[in-house]
């Protein structure tokens, strides 16, 4: 019974692990929807209502913050937590204990290691798809 009692603990971490990076990642997904959706709403009322354009441009512009180098901060740290899940899970398979065995930090900081890994390509991608083509930039000057 002892022992069904310690493979229940280590799946139930393992799940838990990899479930609350995705419900942040979707939780995050939905507001920033919703946050769209205000917008959209404002901007139909402003219309809708002929607000004049000093009183628009202060209920629409709001200062954007700096968010440095990293413009996707969710999507960062959802890939390292998934790594990091994914790297207790092989410790978990293997059947590594943290008390007792240096690969089981090994294995986890090589989760993190590929999740970050696997952040910085999405990321790369998406800069590469949202980035203006030579030709557009040269329509525009």
């Amino acid at each position: 019974m002892e022992d069904f009692m310690e493979d229940l603990a280590g799946v139930l971490a393992i799940a838990l692990s990899l479930g609350i990076p995705i419900v942040a990642i979707i939780a995050g997904f939905i507001s920033s929807v919703k946050k769209s959706n205000n917008e959209r709403e404002i901007r139909r009322l402003i219309i809708e209502n002929h607000t004049d354009l000093e009183t628009a441009k202060q209920l629409i512009d709001e200062p954007r913050k700096n968010q440095g180098s990293n413009p996707y901060p969710a999507l960062r740290w959802g890939c390292v937590l998934i790594g990091m899940g994914l790297g207790a899970l092989l410790c978990y398979i293997l059947q590594l204990e943290p008390n007792h065995d240096i690969y089981f930090w090994i294995l986890i900081a090589f989760g993190c290691g590929l999740g970050l890994l696997w952040s910085f390509i999405i990321e790369y991608q998406l800069q590469q798809r949202n980035a203006p083509s030579a030709d557009e930039t040269r329509l525009t000057d």
